[in-house]
């Protein structure tokens, strides 16, 4: 059964269409990779499914409109990971990743339960920020500041990640950290995980769909090496993708 599908969906910004006619499904365990070129529509996508951006189609979680549900139950659903992170407050890291929790607690000044106060630890612990967790956010690099962040929606512990380019700050080594991390997350029962990507071989190498988006508009969904099919970037990205691809892993195999 599907736990998330959207229907004929579209988005726009004033006169601009940024997306539209873009219909997807999610069922549990699924790794939706979604793909494009530089103003294809992605984030917008993903906005909209976070019900962050204004949209005219149908988003329904089994079921039930997701315009229906109550922030703090559409918490407990959606996890949002977005690339940058604005902050003007000195909040040290642990504060930051303990706000995740917050949609599982009775009330705002509630005390958190054991189990929550044992997911912030292991959030702080799987992003390697736990010697860093008295450290003001204010004093933190790109790629620090990325990981408290995803280290809140771990904290979180909802049904389904949404990730827009999730490691774009990263270096190599919190790269390959993550993408296990969320390889590792995906196995609990339940879970599904939509990432925006720029990547192409990552999207490939962890993605078990795609949707392949073209100008706001929809140029193939389903398994990801079927989308991702030379045939298809070829035509979306107006280039021999494939071929560039493979030309730039020959080099390493000179080193």
């Amino acid at each position: 059964m599907n736990m998330l599908d959207v229907q004929d969906l579209s988005v726009r910004y004033g006169r601009t269409e940024a997306v539209a006619g873009v219909s997807f499904h999610v069922r549990p365990g699924d790794w939706l990779m979604i793909v494009g070129p530089n103003g294809a529509g992605k984030s917008s996508v993903v906005r909209a499914v976070a019900q962050a951006a204004a949209y005219t189609g149908r988003i329904t979680w089994n079921g039930e409109d997701l315009r229906a549900v109550r922030p703090h139950v559409l918490a407990r659903r959606l996890g949002v990971l977005s690339q940058n992170h604005a902050v003007g407050y000195s909040f040290t890291v642990e504060q930051v990743v303990r706000l995740g929790r917050y949609a599982w607690s009775p009330g705002l000044f509630s005390p958190q339960a054991a189990d929550g106060e044992a997911r912030v630890a292991r959030a702080l612990a799987d992003t390697g920020l736990t010697e860093l967790r008295g450290k003001s956010v204010l004093a933190l690099s790109g790629g620090e500041l990325q990981r408290v962040f995803l280290a809140q929606v771990f904290a979180q512990d909802p049904a389904l990640l949404i990730l827009d380019e999730p490691t774009n700050h990263l270096d190599m080594v919190y790269q390959k950290q993550i993408f296990a991390l969320l390889e590792q997350w995906l196995q609990q029962p339940g879970r599904a995980v939509i990432s925006v990507m720029h990547d192409l071989s990552m999207a490939l190498a962890h993605g078990t769909g795609a949707l392949l988006l073209d100008r706001g508009r929809p140029a193939g969904f389903g398994p990801v090496r079927e989308v991702l099919s030379a045939e298809n970037l070829q035509r979306v990205y107006g280039m021999d993708v494939s071929g560039w691809m493979r030309a730039q892993l020959a080099l390493w195999q000179e080193v």
